[in-house]
């Protein structure tokens, strides 16, 4: 990719504080060296103990504000190049019982922050997605999907303007904020992990390897793609034994919301996904942008019968490299 991209430029992550963001800023100020990356979130203790880990850098500024008010996204846009959306209403109970919120979040503030892109002269928007957004059984990967269809639709609704939108798509990213490692460790200490189905599997992605991706969006993106990398697989109950392997499992049943195996390729997507080293792209379907080679480059089109799902995945996690992985990032995992 081209190293100097973001070199200079100005960067604004919104929902800048949680996980990812908090990979995202150090990674993205050691390579690129950009002039200001402003981190846009409406959690003032968050940004308060984030703030503590960047003190005395000046490129790294704060800025409390929430995707949904459309003229404070409108204020923080004022001389930004680059924006990462990873604001999001995420947990899937949470969203199952409290639907109108996670619509405002969602899909709302998905419409305010790409109108504010264009006005503001953006010139690159890049937001996260989720695996939950492929043929959608809960609230949360509903609103993700509509959130997709929205930025991809974003580039026609710009115009003449220069703007351009893409996303990146993955699934359970490792250790951060509320997902599955943390919640074990923290339940390891009574000796019970409690597991939702024994068939269950799931994506693994570092936050360094989404951090990675949406750099190599931002490099490769021509406006519409959907980048989704090619990452192992891992069952839950795997996953229980890499954190505590003399830990009894006990089996609670699938929440509200939730799917036994996800997946972030469907078959209807097939016919317009191409295959490359590290990861898919799935090309839009308006306007004839499948057929775009300047889209295209040098994939391969999948067969028509193509799915990516976590029970179909080549590749796979062992316990042994969760394990590792565990081990040499136990300090952040509290932390993210």
């Amino acid at each position: 990719m081209d190293n100097t991209l973001l070199t200079n430029s100005t960067i604004l992550i919104t929902g800048g504080t949680g996980s990812f963001g908090n990979t995202f800023v150090p990674m993205t100020l050691a390579k690129f060296n950009p002039k200001k990356l402003i981190v846009y979130s409406r959690d003032e203790m968050k940004q308060w103990q984030m703030a503590k880990k960047f003190q005395g850098d000046e490129r790294v500024r704060f800025f409390i504000g929430d995707v949904r008010d459309r003229e404070r996204l409108y204020r923080a846009l004022d001389g930004v190049d680059y924006v990462v959306h990873a604001a999001a209403t995420k947990i899937v109970p949470t969203a199952e019982y409290n639907p109108f919120e996670c619509v405002k979040t969602n899909v709302h503030g998905a419409m305010n922050l790409i109108d504010a892109c264009i006005d503001k002269g953006v010139k690159r928007c890049v937001a996260l997605s989720t695996d939950k957004a492929s043929q959608p059984v809960n609230l949360y990967g509903a609103t993700k999907l509509c959130s997709d269809k929205l930025f991809i639709a974003g580039n026609f609704y710009a115009g003449r303007k220069n703007t351009r939108f893409a996303i990146v798509r993955y699934g359970n990213v490792m250790g951060s904020r509320g997902s599955v490692i943390p919640f074990f460790i923290e339940q390891s200490k009574t000796g019970i992990l409690t597991i939702t189905d024994e068939r269950m599997t799931r994506f693994m992605i570092s936050l360094e390897q989404g951090v990675q991706l949406v750099w190599h969006a931002f490099d490769d993106m021509e406006g519409g793609e959907i980048y989704v990398k090619k990452i192992p697989s891992m069952k839950l109950s795997d996953i229980a034994h890499a954190v505590l392997e003399t830990a009894e499992q006990k089996v609670i049943g699938i929440r509200p919301g939730e799917k036994l195996h996800e997946q972030m390729i469907g078959i209807e997507d097939a016919a317009y996904t191409y295959e490359y080293d590290k990861h898919y792209k799935i090309l839009p379907q308006i306007n004839n942008w499948s057929r775009d080679q300047q889209r295209i480059k040098d994939g391969k089109r999948v067969s028509e019968d193509f799915t990516y799902s976590s029970d179909n995945n080549k590749e796979w996690m062992t316990i042994h490299e969760l394990r590792e992985w565990i081990v040499l990032n136990k300090g952040k995992l509290g932390a993210l």
